[in-house]
């Protein structure tokens, strides 16, 4: 985790010294899939798959054909599903917890050389901010786990909520693959590293562990001439 963010760090640190060619930039679009889950939150849990898309912009660094910055405005989507596997009838639950934001992430991209058509790396910060928040299927022994509950029976912990964090952090990792450098697929996976549901850990028995989501995406996008 330590590499990673210092790696991250010095990556961003190197931009501020570098040649940044605003005048070059190209935009394009993006979309593709997300399959996520969240650590430490919801048990038992499993994933969630939702939909990612918006617009990049591809900006040069430097005077080779090689290294970019390439930030992003998307639609997000994240969280994770929860089934109750023990129980039967009415006391089972088969719960979805969907989060969705406007994510904005900033990728430092290197091109493997300076071929038209080529592998590339990314990394860099995602920032996200929660736009809605859908909860199905909540147990009924932990109803506060939908946003809409609030808590008014003493059984329950006071202060404890199923509410999203209205802004998290990630760190984006991803490798792809550049057609021409127009058509381009690409395999990422965000590195949750802020809480989701800080208020999940006033549940009894609750713990003070980052609840944060995992993502790994599969996007396909496309940057105009």
């Amino acid at each position: 985790m330590k590499k990673l963010l210092l790696t991250s760090a010095l990556t961003l640190s190197t931009l501020s010294f570098a040649q940044i060619d605003f005048k070059s930039t190209r935009f394009g679009v993006t979309a593709g899939g997300n399959y996520s889950r969240v650590r430490n939150a919801h048990n038992p849990s499993g994933p969630k798959y939702a939909f990612q898309g918006g617009a990049l912009a591809l900006i040069p660094i430097g005077k080779s054909n090689q290294f970019y910055l390439q930030p992003e405005v998307v639609y997000y989507g994240a969280g994770e599903t929860g089934k109750d596997k023990d129980a039967k009838g009415k006391d089972g639950y088969d719960a979805v917890y969907g989060n969705n934001y406007l994510s904005v992430p900033i990728y430092f991209k290197g091109y493997f050389s300076e071929a038209e058509s080529e592998f590339f790396g990314m990394i860099g910060p995602r920032f996200n901010f929660l736009m809605s928040q859908n909860v199905k299927n909540a147990p009924v022994g932990r109803p506060y786990y939908d946003p809409d509950y609030v808590v008014t029976d003493s059984k329950y912990p006071a202060g404890v909520s199923g509410k999203a964090a209205s802004f998290n952090f990630a760190l984006g990792l991803g490798i792809g693959y550049s057609y021409k450098r127009q058509l381009e697929v690409a395999l990422k996976y965000d590195l949750g590293l802020s809480d989701t549901y800080p208020d999940l850990a006033k549940d009894i028995g609750g713990t003070n562990k980052g609840k944060s989501e995992q993502v790994i995406s599969l996007s396909l996008s496309y940057i105009f001439k």
